[in-house]
């Protein structure tokens, strides 16, 4: 079992930043990646980006290259997600993800999910 717990989400203008961060515990030798998926109402959980934990290397969605950077922190079993020049259509609850596969995009892909946290953005 992996337990993930999430926080920094809040309530932001478009053009501001939010820094989310999730804290793994439990057995995190079985995960290979770490990943932040989002879902606004009514509409299906999507993919925003990941991070694998022994080499670091990311992947985004398009919607957000350049603007949201996903770190770890392997000592401390954390994850970060900088959000930057945020957008309203990036209001939506933000879930953090563990997967044993390298880029896990769907939500099927997923092992363990935390319990999300409200991000949302006024224009």
């Amino acid at each position: 079992q992996v337990q993930l717990v999430e926080s920094g989400g809040g309530l932001v203008q478009a053009g501001g930043s939010l820094r989310l961060s999730c804290a793994a515990s439990g057995r995190t030798s079985s995960s290979y990646s770490m990943a932040w998926f989002r879902q606004a109402p009514g509409k299906e959980r999507e993919f925003v980006a990941a991070i694998s934990w022994s080499l670091g290397t990311t992947y985004y969605t398009d919607s957000v290259k350049g603007r949201f950077t996903i770190s770890r922190d392997n000592a401390k079993n954390t994850v970060a997600l900088q959000m930057n020049s945020l957008k309203p259509e990036d209001t939506a609850s933000y879930y953090c993800a563990t997967s044993r596969r390298a880029f896990p995009t769907t939500p099927g892909e997923v092992n363990y999910w935390g319990q999300g946290t409200q991000v949302t953005v006024s224009s």
